[in-house]
């Protein structure tokens, strides 16, 4: 790489690198979320209807797997954005425990304030009671687990339990849970079967094919106010084959081969320059990707 680039810590956030020579308004493939740069593939389109479908038809749990980076998290946020006052979301991300400790999430993601030191009875019939509560002001209670692969089956079963509550024939509270593909198998347990029977939708995210890739790459060039052939169909076809179509790891090879473009006077990405990136071993992800599918 031939250009150096000085600049204060303070600068930092603001450096434009490639951002002036190709003539983008910003980096186009931050790993920031925002929706401005939110791209709809076919299956992304079909797993957002499983979700809203699951949301709006009042389905006891909506399940939604996919592996690392391949835009489950970037679903769930858009879908947040659409809800109104008459849904009250609670997001948890990452818990963990045993029994007593899981209703302690479920409450703190409601907002509902409670005292730790108290009993798992005193704890649910907290938790009941809000419920009932949002119920009579006419609001649902949805609540997403992301990352749900890391709860226990104990955990996932008293999950199954929260669904037994109800106000007559109607739910008053909805699951919706979120993770990699472990999570899929986990439900499929034998001891699980009468969580898996209360799943009304669920959907699997794959990773992205050649064409879908060369989309959106494309789609996020023009979103940063480029032309959108910035990179090349040929190094597009070689960004598919390094990442094996994963959203998360497409963006950052993208960003990678961007700078090196800029650092070589190449105003085009083609396959020479990304090639450039896989041979100085700067994109460690590729052979994070390599090792995931040589155990698939």
């Amino acid at each position: 790489m031939n250009k150096v680039v000085e600049t204060r810590a303070e600068d930092a956030g603001n450096i434009g690198f490639y951002m002036d020579f190709f003539g983008f308004r910003e980096r186009p493939f931050t790993l920031v979320p925002d929706p401005d740069f939110l791209f709809w593939s076919a299956q992304h389109r079909r797993a957002y209807s499983v979700l809203e479908f699951g949301i709006l038809s009042r389905a006891p749990i909506t399940l939604v797997t996919g592996g690392v980076g391949c835009g489950k998290t970037t679903l769930l946020r858009e879908l947040l954005r659409q809800f109104g006052a008459k849904v009250t979301v609670g997001l948890i991300s990452n818990a963990q425990g045993g029994r007593g400790e899981l209703i302690q999430w479920v409450l703190n993601a409601l907002g509902v304030r409670f005292n730790p030191a108290i009993g798992y009875v005193q704890l649910f019939q907290q938790l009941q009671d809000f419920l009932i509560d949002e119920y009579a002001a006419g609001r649902r209670v949805v609540l997403i687990f992301d990352e749900a692969q890391n709860l226990s089956p104990e955990s996932l079963e008293e999950l199954r339990m929260l669904t037994n509550i109800n106000s007559g024939k109607d739910e008053v509270i909805q699951l919706v849970l979120v993770g990699q593909p472990e999570l899929r198998d986990m439900v499929l347990d034998p001891s699980l079967r009468q969580l898996a029977q209360r799943i009304a939708a669920s959907f699997h995210l794959m990773p992205l094919d050649e064409k879908a890739v060369g989309e959106l790459i494309s789609y996020r060039l023009r979103a940063a106010g480029g032309t959108g052939a910035e990179i090349t169909p040929e190094a597009a076809a070689m960004i598919h084959k390094a990442t094996h179509g994963v959203p998360r790891l497409i963006n950052q090879l993208c960003d990678m081969a961007l700078l090196y473009a800029w650092s070589t006077d190449h105003h085009h990405v083609d396959a020479q320059v990304v090639q450039s990136v896989l041979d100085d071993g700067v994109f460690f992800a590729a052979q994070i990707a390599a090792e995931e599918e040589k155990r698939k």
